[in-house]
């Protein structure tokens, strides 16, 4: 069977509207002066995460739900920019929206509009099957659509890898997601211990890797029973905004695995994207590219 896509993105698309606001949290006042503006621009984490396979050179497919609205616009728009072929299915609730409120170090607060989507939204079976046996890779991202076409794609026999974001290791929602895939990645923000949730993730799962990314402190990796600390790569410029930071860890991760590098080398480039990622602001959706990741790796191993 031809593969003539890389990896196929399940889900993640949506609209942000940025507002830098001067701490967080942000004290109750009547209002507030914004001099930055407020700007909305397409980028959630699907869109993130193939957008920054894109611009490492690997075939990327995004299938997602999406709203006859402006905001559906403004995604099929980002995509055709960045030259990523985008199968949108109908969602008649609208396109996934959030508000971030981002403070002077980066950090942000999501608001996201959970009127945009419902527990029986549904990806078409026959579409998620012809995209994923067309792919060599799956990367499925957390919503109810992609919850419900998990059965499909371990039917396919394609890999899978996803994110679970800032899991507490117990909400019992994310547990498909973690047990279905193939590569695990997640936060330990909300994790008092990473090692016990990623081991545990293993051990009932399928996942040969799981990483839980850990900001300035690195990430955790662990593979073939072994835990190892992966460094944190220091940022090329100033860090303005860590929204995009995973996601863009979780691509160049990807690009490594498909690329045949071992899963320490293969965090390494996920270290690498996603310090670039931190030094973007959060109105751009820009992404590292191969010839600076690789030139980055050189100078962060000397």
């Amino acid at each position: 069977m031809t593969r003539d896509t890389d990896v196929l993105v399940l889900g993640g698309a949506g609209v942000d509207t940025i507002v830098y606001v001067p701490e967080l949290p942000l004290p109750y006042a009547d209002s507030y002066m914004i001099d930055s503006g407020i700007r909305t621009r397409a980028g959630q984490t699907g869109d993130f995460v193939a957008v920054g396979l894109s611009a490492l050179g690997l075939r990327t497919h995004h299938l997602d739900m999406l709203g006859d609205d402006p905001e559906g616009e403004l995604v099929r728009a980002l995509h055709q920019d960045k030259g990523i072929p985008l199968t949108a299915v109908p969602q008649p609730a609208g396109t996934k929206r959030a508000v971030n409120l981002v403070g002077p170090d980066g950090r942000r607060l999501s608001l996201y509009d959970t009127s945009r989507s419902h527990p029986d939204d549904r990806l078409p079976e026959p579409t998620v099957r012809a995209l994923a046996e067309a792919s060599r890779h799956v990367h499925v991202s957390l919503t109810h659509p992609c919850a419900h076409a998990l059965p499909v794609l371990r039917e396919t026999g394609v890999p899978l890898s996803t994110d679970l974001h800032d899991w507490d290791g117990e909400n019992p929602y994310h547990e498909p997601f973690a047990l279905a895939a193939d590569v695990v990645f997640l936060s330990a923000a909300a994790l008092t211990d990473p090692e016990r949730t990623m081991r545990r993730i293993a051990e009932r799962g399928r996942a040969e890797v799981a990483v839980a990314t850990a900001g300035a402190e690195g990430a955790y990796l662990l593979t073939d029973g072994e835990l190892t600390r992966i460094p944190a790569v220091p940022p090329p410029a100033p860090v303005v905004d860590s929204n995009g930071a995973g996601d863009a860890f979780a691509a160049g991760f990807l690009f490594g695995r498909l690329s045949g590098e071992p899963p320490r080398r293969c965090a390494l480039y996920g270290a690498v994207a996603g310090a670039h990622a931190c030094t973007v602001p959060s109105t751009e959706t820009e992404a590292i590219g191969r010839e600076e990741l690789f030139k980055r790796l050189a100078e962060a191993e000397n």
